[in-house]
Protein backbone atom coordinates (compact mmCIF):
# COMPACT_ATOMS: atom_id res chain seq x y z
CA UNK A 1 0.00 0.00 0.00
CA UNK A 2 0.73 3.56 -0.96
CA UNK A 3 1.79 5.53 1.77
CA UNK A 4 3.66 9.46 2.14
CA UNK A 5 7.41 9.86 2.20
CA UNK A 6 7.65 6.17 -0.42
CA UNK A 7 9.67 6.52 -3.48
CA UNK A 8 8.46 5.07 -6.91
CA UNK A 9 9.62 5.34 -9.85
CA UNK A 10 7.34 6.73 -12.53
CA UNK A 11 7.38 7.60 -16.28
CA UNK A 12 5.47 10.96 -16.93
CA UNK A 13 2.32 11.20 -19.08
CA UNK A 14 1.02 14.20 -19.91
CA UNK A 15 0.47 17.76 -17.91
CA UNK A 16 -2.56 18.55 -15.48
CA UNK A 17 -3.91 21.56 -14.91
CA UNK A 18 -2.69 23.25 -11.96
CA UNK A 19 1.11 22.24 -12.52
CA UNK A 20 1.51 18.78 -12.12
CA UNK A 21 2.16 16.31 -14.41
CA UNK A 22 0.18 12.69 -14.65
CA UNK A 23 2.00 9.35 -14.00
CA UNK A 24 0.55 6.29 -13.27
CA UNK A 25 1.59 3.28 -10.30
CA UNK A 26 -0.11 0.25 -10.32
CA UNK A 27 -3.07 1.69 -12.14
CA UNK A 28 -3.51 4.43 -9.48
CA UNK A 29 -3.06 7.87 -10.63
CA UNK A 30 -0.42 10.11 -9.28
CA UNK A 31 -0.06 13.80 -9.83
CA UNK A 32 3.91 14.39 -10.08
CA UNK A 33 5.48 18.19 -9.43
CA UNK A 34 8.53 19.14 -10.53
CA UNK A 35 8.77 16.57 -13.95
CA UNK A 36 8.10 17.18 -17.89
CA UNK A 37 5.97 14.67 -19.59
CA UNK A 38 8.44 11.89 -20.90
CA UNK A 39 10.74 11.70 -18.24
CA UNK A 40 11.75 8.58 -16.30
CA UNK A 41 11.91 9.99 -12.57
CA UNK A 42 11.99 8.84 -8.90
CA UNK A 43 9.36 10.30 -6.81
CA UNK A 44 8.78 10.58 -3.10
CA UNK A 45 4.75 10.62 -1.96
CA UNK A 46 3.55 13.78 0.00
CA UNK A 47 -0.29 12.87 -0.07
CA UNK A 48 -1.85 9.62 -0.67
CA UNK A 49 -6.15 10.16 -1.36
CA UNK A 50 -8.70 7.96 -2.94
CA UNK A 51 -7.88 7.33 -6.31
CA UNK A 52 -4.72 9.44 -6.83
CA UNK A 53 -1.81 10.23 -5.34
CA UNK A 54 0.45 13.65 -4.91
CA UNK A 55 4.29 13.43 -5.39
CA UNK A 56 7.02 15.40 -6.22
CA UNK A 57 10.16 14.17 -8.19
CA UNK A 58 13.59 13.25 -6.37
CA UNK A 59 15.46 12.33 -8.85
CA UNK A 60 15.11 12.51 -12.53
CA UNK A 61 16.78 9.15 -14.44
CA UNK A 62 16.31 10.23 -18.23
CA UNK A 63 15.78 13.61 -18.00
CA UNK A 64 13.41 15.89 -21.37
CA UNK A 65 15.25 17.25 -23.37
CA UNK A 66 13.53 20.52 -22.46
CA UNK A 67 14.55 20.42 -18.99
CA UNK A 68 16.62 23.61 -17.80
CA UNK A 69 18.16 25.29 -14.43
CA UNK A 70 15.90 27.54 -13.21
CA UNK A 71 17.29 30.81 -12.14
CA UNK A 72 15.95 30.79 -8.92
CA UNK A 73 13.31 28.70 -6.56
CA UNK A 74 11.02 26.63 -8.74
CA UNK A 75 8.28 26.92 -5.34
CA UNK A 76 8.94 30.69 -4.93
CA UNK A 77 5.40 32.51 -6.14
CA UNK A 78 5.15 32.11 -10.26
CA UNK A 79 7.96 30.00 -11.07
CA UNK A 80 6.34 26.33 -10.68
CA UNK A 81 7.75 26.27 -14.79
CA UNK A 82 10.75 27.82 -14.51
CA UNK A 83 12.69 24.70 -14.88
CA UNK A 84 11.29 23.50 -18.26
CA UNK A 85 12.21 25.30 -21.70
CA UNK A 86 9.98 28.29 -22.61
CA UNK A 87 8.89 26.61 -26.27
CA UNK A 88 7.53 23.59 -23.78
CA UNK A 89 5.71 25.69 -21.67
CA UNK A 90 3.84 27.35 -24.22
CA UNK A 91 2.95 23.26 -25.92
CA UNK A 92 2.23 22.43 -22.65
CA UNK A 93 -0.44 24.37 -21.95
CA UNK A 94 -1.76 23.87 -25.08
CA UNK A 95 -1.78 20.16 -24.19
CA UNK A 96 -3.60 21.38 -20.94
CA UNK A 97 -6.54 23.76 -22.49
CA UNK A 98 -7.35 21.03 -24.86
CA UNK A 99 -7.52 18.35 -22.14
CA UNK A 100 -9.73 20.95 -19.54
CA UNK A 101 -12.34 21.06 -22.66
CA UNK A 102 -12.40 17.30 -23.34
CA UNK A 103 -12.44 16.27 -19.66
CA UNK A 104 -14.26 18.81 -18.35
CA UNK A 105 -16.14 20.14 -20.91
CA UNK A 106 -16.77 17.33 -23.00
CA UNK A 107 -15.88 19.07 -25.70
CA UNK A 108 -13.69 18.95 -28.50
CA UNK A 109 -11.55 21.86 -29.92
CA UNK A 110 -11.95 23.49 -33.28
CA UNK A 111 -8.04 23.42 -33.99
CA UNK A 112 -5.02 23.14 -32.13
CA UNK A 113 -4.42 25.90 -29.36
CA UNK A 114 -1.99 28.80 -30.28
CA UNK A 115 -0.16 30.21 -27.24
CA UNK A 116 1.09 33.38 -27.94
CA UNK A 117 4.94 33.55 -25.73
CA UNK A 118 6.39 36.55 -23.80
CA UNK A 119 9.56 37.39 -23.23
CA UNK A 120 10.36 35.91 -19.59
CA UNK A 121 11.88 39.01 -17.54
CA UNK A 122 9.98 41.82 -16.11
CA UNK A 123 6.52 40.44 -17.84
CA UNK A 124 4.77 41.59 -14.28
CA UNK A 125 2.74 45.03 -14.13
CA UNK A 126 0.69 44.10 -10.86
CA UNK A 127 2.10 41.91 -7.72
CA UNK A 128 0.93 41.76 -3.52
CA UNK A 129 4.33 41.35 -1.55
CA UNK A 130 4.16 40.43 1.86
CA UNK A 131 6.44 41.89 4.60
CA UNK A 132 7.22 39.53 7.57
CA UNK A 133 10.13 41.24 9.72
CA UNK A 134 12.65 43.38 7.73
CA UNK A 135 11.92 41.13 4.69
CA UNK A 136 9.90 41.58 1.38
CA UNK A 137 9.23 39.02 -1.07
CA UNK A 138 6.15 36.61 -2.64
CA UNK A 139 4.99 33.68 -0.47
CA UNK A 140 6.42 30.34 -1.48
CA UNK A 141 3.82 28.00 -3.26
CA UNK A 142 1.30 26.51 -0.87
CA UNK A 143 3.24 27.75 2.40
CA UNK A 144 3.47 31.07 4.23
CA UNK A 145 7.67 31.34 3.99
CA UNK A 146 8.90 34.02 2.18
CA UNK A 147 10.76 34.29 -0.94
CA UNK A 148 12.95 36.68 -2.53
CA UNK A 149 11.01 38.47 -5.59
CA UNK A 150 14.32 38.93 -7.55
CA UNK A 151 14.71 35.43 -8.15
CA UNK A 152 11.37 34.92 -9.82
CA UNK A 153 12.56 37.54 -12.61
CA UNK A 154 9.07 38.70 -13.07
CA UNK A 155 9.36 42.42 -12.00
CA UNK A 156 12.08 44.84 -13.68
CA UNK A 157 15.06 46.05 -11.97
CA UNK A 158 13.80 49.52 -10.99
CA UNK A 159 10.76 48.03 -9.91
CA UNK A 160 12.67 45.73 -7.25
CA UNK A 161 15.14 48.59 -6.70
CA UNK A 162 12.27 51.02 -5.57
CA UNK A 163 10.32 47.98 -3.65
CA UNK A 164 14.34 47.53 -1.75
CA UNK A 165 14.02 51.84 -1.14
CA UNK A 166 10.35 51.27 0.35
CA UNK A 167 11.64 49.03 3.10
CA UNK A 168 14.69 50.78 3.88
CA UNK A 169 12.62 53.60 4.62
CA UNK A 170 10.23 51.37 6.34
CA UNK A 171 12.79 49.84 8.59
CA UNK A 172 13.61 53.55 9.02
CA UNK A 173 10.49 54.61 10.54
CA UNK A 174 9.96 51.16 12.49
CA UNK A 175 6.62 50.70 10.86
CA UNK A 176 5.84 47.36 11.94
CA UNK A 177 2.76 47.55 11.24
CA UNK A 178 3.00 46.72 7.49
CA UNK A 179 1.87 43.36 6.80
CA UNK A 180 1.32 43.85 2.55
CA UNK A 181 2.27 45.64 -0.14
CA UNK A 182 0.08 46.11 -3.28
CA UNK A 183 2.26 46.90 -6.50
CA UNK A 184 0.70 48.59 -9.68
CA UNK A 185 3.03 50.14 -12.54
CA UNK A 186 1.62 51.01 -16.40
CA UNK A 187 3.07 49.30 -19.19
CA UNK A 188 6.27 52.00 -19.83
CA UNK A 189 6.93 51.67 -15.93
CA UNK A 190 6.79 55.21 -16.05
CA UNK A 191 4.47 55.01 -13.11
CA UNK A 192 4.44 52.91 -10.41
CA UNK A 193 2.26 53.38 -7.10
CA UNK A 194 2.10 50.86 -4.13
CA UNK A 195 -1.05 50.74 -1.81
CA UNK A 196 -0.04 49.44 2.34
CA UNK A 197 -2.00 47.47 3.77
CA UNK A 198 -1.34 47.38 7.51
CA UNK A 199 -2.38 45.60 10.86
CA UNK A 200 -2.99 48.93 12.67
CA UNK A 201 -3.76 52.51 11.34
CA UNK A 202 -0.26 54.25 10.44
CA UNK A 203 -0.25 58.11 10.84
CA UNK A 204 -1.35 59.21 7.36
CA UNK A 205 1.83 61.73 7.23
CA UNK A 206 4.18 58.63 7.92
CA UNK A 207 2.36 56.83 5.47
CA UNK A 208 2.95 59.59 2.53
CA UNK A 209 6.96 59.68 3.21
CA UNK A 210 6.94 55.68 2.80
CA UNK A 211 5.18 55.69 -0.62
CA UNK A 212 6.99 58.75 -2.31
CA UNK A 213 10.15 57.24 -2.42
CA UNK A 214 12.24 57.64 -5.70
CA UNK A 215 11.01 55.10 -8.47
CA UNK A 216 7.42 55.58 -6.94
CA UNK A 217 4.44 58.20 -8.46
CA UNK A 218 2.03 59.99 -6.66
CA UNK A 219 -0.97 57.09 -6.34
CA UNK A 220 -3.41 55.77 -6.03
CA UNK A 221 -3.91 55.85 -10.19
CA UNK A 222 -1.73 54.87 -13.06
CA UNK A 223 -2.32 55.78 -16.70
CA UNK A 224 -1.60 53.06 -19.46
CA UNK A 225 -1.18 53.58 -23.03
CA UNK A 226 -2.59 51.12 -25.50
CA UNK A 227 -1.87 50.55 -29.21
CA UNK A 228 -4.46 48.94 -31.16
CA UNK A 229 -3.65 49.40 -34.75
CA UNK A 230 -3.93 52.64 -35.57
CA UNK A 231 -5.32 53.70 -32.26
CA UNK A 232 -4.02 54.31 -29.06
CA UNK A 233 -6.21 53.90 -25.98
CA UNK A 234 -5.86 55.44 -22.60
CA UNK A 235 -7.13 54.05 -19.56
CA UNK A 236 -6.26 54.94 -16.24
CA UNK A 237 -6.81 52.45 -13.06
CA UNK A 238 -6.68 52.14 -9.20
CA UNK A 239 -4.11 50.35 -7.54
CA UNK A 240 -6.20 47.79 -6.24
CA UNK A 241 -8.47 47.70 -9.67
CA UNK A 242 -8.04 44.27 -11.15
CA UNK A 243 -6.47 44.98 -14.39
CA UNK A 244 -4.12 42.49 -16.81
CA UNK A 245 -0.70 41.70 -15.40
CA UNK A 246 1.55 40.99 -18.42
CA UNK A 247 2.93 44.85 -19.90
CA UNK A 248 4.27 42.45 -23.41
CA UNK A 249 1.09 40.92 -24.44
CA UNK A 250 -1.53 43.31 -23.23
CA UNK A 251 -2.07 45.52 -26.36
CA UNK A 252 -1.90 41.88 -28.34
CA UNK A 253 -4.98 40.70 -26.08
CA UNK A 254 -6.93 43.16 -26.28
CA UNK A 255 -6.61 43.64 -30.14
CA UNK A 256 -7.07 39.92 -30.50
CA UNK A 257 -10.47 40.53 -28.77
CA UNK A 258 -11.77 43.72 -30.45
CA UNK A 259 -10.73 42.06 -33.82
CA UNK A 260 -13.70 39.73 -32.81
CA UNK A 261 -16.28 42.71 -31.98
CA UNK A 262 -17.92 43.60 -35.45
CA UNK A 263 -17.66 46.69 -36.36
CA UNK A 264 -20.48 49.30 -35.34
CA UNK A 265 -22.00 46.78 -33.20
CA UNK A 266 -23.94 46.66 -30.36
CA UNK A 267 -22.07 45.14 -27.05
CA UNK A 268 -22.56 43.61 -23.51
CA UNK A 269 -19.19 44.02 -21.25
CA UNK A 270 -20.02 41.63 -18.04
CA UNK A 271 -16.60 41.38 -15.40
CA UNK A 272 -15.66 44.77 -17.42
CA UNK A 273 -13.57 46.20 -15.06
CA UNK A 274 -11.88 49.18 -15.85
CA UNK A 275 -12.95 49.10 -19.04
CA UNK A 276 -10.12 47.67 -21.06
CA UNK A 277 -12.57 45.10 -23.61
CA UNK A 278 -15.05 47.93 -23.29
CA UNK A 279 -12.83 51.05 -24.60
CA UNK A 280 -11.43 49.27 -27.37
CA UNK A 281 -14.61 48.13 -28.89
CA UNK A 282 -15.92 51.18 -28.41
CA UNK A 283 -12.91 53.70 -29.84
CA UNK A 284 -11.49 51.06 -32.27
CA UNK A 285 -14.73 48.93 -33.64
CA UNK A 286 -17.20 51.85 -33.24
CA UNK A 287 -19.14 49.78 -31.18
CA UNK A 288 -22.20 50.71 -28.74
CA UNK A 289 -20.99 49.47 -25.07
CA UNK A 290 -22.97 48.50 -22.09
CA UNK A 291 -20.38 47.52 -19.12
CA UNK A 292 -21.01 46.03 -16.15
CA UNK A 293 -19.13 45.71 -12.90
CA UNK A 294 -19.43 45.10 -9.54
CA UNK A 295 -16.25 46.45 -8.19
CA UNK A 296 -16.61 49.66 -6.30
CA UNK A 297 -13.01 50.98 -7.42
CA UNK A 298 -12.85 49.08 -10.77
CA UNK A 299 -16.45 50.72 -11.73
CA UNK A 300 -15.40 54.17 -10.78
CA UNK A 301 -12.07 53.52 -13.12
CA UNK A 302 -14.22 52.10 -15.45
CA UNK A 303 -16.62 55.65 -15.21
CA UNK A 304 -13.99 57.53 -15.81
CA UNK A 305 -11.96 55.57 -18.69
CA UNK A 306 -15.71 55.55 -20.57
CA UNK A 307 -15.65 58.97 -21.09
CA UNK A 308 -12.80 58.93 -23.61
CA UNK A 309 -15.45 56.82 -26.02
CA UNK A 310 -17.21 59.59 -26.65
CA UNK A 311 -20.33 58.82 -25.14
CA UNK A 312 -20.13 55.08 -26.74
CA UNK A 313 -20.17 53.48 -23.17
CA UNK A 314 -23.01 53.27 -20.46
CA UNK A 315 -21.08 51.80 -17.40
CA UNK A 316 -23.11 50.55 -14.83
CA UNK A 317 -22.15 49.22 -11.54
CA UNK A 318 -24.07 45.66 -10.68
CA UNK A 319 -23.37 42.78 -9.90
CA UNK A 320 -23.39 40.24 -12.98
CA UNK A 321 -25.76 37.65 -11.78
CA UNK A 322 -28.25 40.82 -11.90
CA UNK A 323 -28.39 41.13 -15.57
CA UNK A 324 -31.07 38.76 -16.15
CA UNK A 325 -33.27 39.88 -12.82
CA UNK A 326 -36.49 41.21 -13.47
CA UNK A 327 -37.89 44.27 -13.08
CA UNK A 328 -34.95 46.29 -12.28
CA UNK A 329 -32.00 44.22 -14.07
CA UNK A 330 -29.74 45.88 -15.87
CA UNK A 331 -31.24 44.03 -19.50
CA UNK A 332 -34.02 46.22 -19.18
CA UNK A 333 -31.75 49.39 -19.24
CA UNK A 334 -30.02 48.73 -22.43
CA UNK A 335 -31.46 49.91 -25.28
CA UNK A 336 -33.43 47.80 -27.66
CA UNK A 337 -32.33 44.63 -26.00
CA UNK A 338 -30.67 43.51 -29.03
CA UNK A 339 -26.73 42.37 -27.69
CA UNK A 340 -24.78 41.47 -31.06
CA UNK A 341 -21.72 40.69 -28.77
CA UNK A 342 -21.49 39.85 -25.42
CA UNK A 343 -17.55 39.83 -23.49
CA UNK A 344 -17.11 37.72 -20.39
CA UNK A 345 -14.03 38.23 -18.24
CA UNK A 346 -14.87 36.23 -15.03
CA UNK A 347 -12.81 35.56 -11.96
CA UNK A 348 -10.29 32.51 -11.65
CA UNK A 349 -13.56 31.01 -9.87
CA UNK A 350 -15.64 31.36 -13.50
CA UNK A 351 -18.77 32.40 -13.94
CA UNK A 352 -21.65 31.45 -11.37
CA UNK A 353 -24.92 29.18 -12.87
CA UNK A 354 -26.68 32.67 -12.47
CA UNK A 355 -24.37 34.60 -14.21
CA UNK A 356 -24.41 32.05 -16.76
CA UNK A 357 -28.17 32.09 -17.01
CA UNK A 358 -28.26 35.70 -17.18
CA UNK A 359 -25.59 35.62 -20.18
CA UNK A 360 -27.67 32.75 -22.06
CA UNK A 361 -30.82 35.17 -21.49
CA UNK A 362 -28.64 37.85 -23.89
CA UNK A 363 -28.92 35.34 -26.52
CA UNK A 364 -26.09 37.68 -27.72
CA UNK A 365 -24.96 35.93 -31.68
CA UNK A 366 -21.50 35.98 -30.42
CA UNK A 367 -20.15 34.95 -27.16
CA UNK A 368 -16.22 36.13 -26.15
CA UNK A 369 -15.12 34.39 -22.78
CA UNK A 370 -11.88 35.50 -21.62
CA UNK A 371 -10.49 33.25 -18.68
CA UNK A 372 -7.33 32.82 -16.53
CA UNK A 373 -8.47 29.84 -15.45
CA UNK A 374 -8.94 26.99 -18.33
CA UNK A 375 -10.81 24.26 -15.68
CA UNK A 376 -13.60 26.43 -15.05
CA UNK A 377 -13.63 27.72 -18.57
CA UNK A 378 -13.95 24.23 -19.31
CA UNK A 379 -17.24 24.16 -17.28
CA UNK A 380 -18.73 26.96 -18.52
CA UNK A 381 -18.10 26.30 -21.79
CA UNK A 382 -20.25 23.09 -21.66
CA UNK A 383 -23.37 25.27 -20.23
CA UNK A 384 -22.53 27.73 -22.93
CA UNK A 385 -23.03 25.06 -25.72
CA UNK A 386 -25.68 23.30 -24.07
CA UNK A 387 -27.46 26.99 -24.00
CA UNK A 388 -27.30 26.89 -28.05
CA UNK A 389 -23.63 28.33 -29.07
CA UNK A 390 -21.07 26.02 -30.78
CA UNK A 391 -17.23 27.00 -30.12
CA UNK A 392 -16.16 29.03 -33.05
CA UNK A 393 -12.57 29.27 -32.11
CA UNK A 394 -10.30 29.42 -29.20
CA UNK A 395 -6.57 30.96 -28.27
CA UNK A 396 -4.66 31.77 -25.54
CA UNK A 397 -1.54 34.35 -24.72
CA UNK A 398 1.22 33.38 -21.82
CA UNK A 399 0.10 36.27 -19.27
CA UNK A 400 1.90 33.87 -16.87
CA UNK A 401 5.62 32.67 -18.05
CA UNK A 402 6.80 30.25 -16.18
CA UNK A 403 3.82 29.27 -14.24
CA UNK A 404 0.79 27.21 -15.28
CA UNK A 405 -1.64 29.89 -15.34
CA UNK A 406 -2.97 30.95 -19.17
CA UNK A 407 -5.13 32.94 -20.37
CA UNK A 408 -7.33 31.82 -22.89
CA UNK A 409 -9.91 33.43 -25.15
CA UNK A 410 -12.57 31.42 -26.25
CA UNK A 411 -15.36 32.38 -29.15
CA UNK A 412 -19.03 31.07 -29.38
CA UNK A 413 -21.65 31.80 -32.07
CA UNK A 414 -24.94 30.56 -32.15
CA UNK A 415 -25.36 27.60 -33.60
Amino acid sequence: MLKPGDVIPLTIEKPAAGGSMIARHEGRVVLVSGAIPGEQVHARLVRVAKGVAHAEAVTIVEPSPDRREPSGDPLCGGCLYSFIEYPRQLAIKGQVIADAFARIGRLELPAPVTVAGSPEDGYRMRARLHVRGARLGFFRESTHDLCDAKGTRQLLPATLEALDRLMAAVRSIGADAVREVELSENVAASERVVQLDTSESIDARLVNKLVSVEGLTAGPYVTDTIAIGGTSLQLRRHVLSFFQGNRYLLSALVAHVAERVPLGSTVLDLYAGVGLFSVAAAVARGASVTAVEGDAQASADLQANGAIAGGRIAALRAPVESVGAAGAGVLSRIPGMDIGTAIVDPPRTGMSPDAVAAVLKVKSRRLIYVSCDVATLARDARKIVDGGYRLEEIDAFDMFPNTPHVETVAVFATS
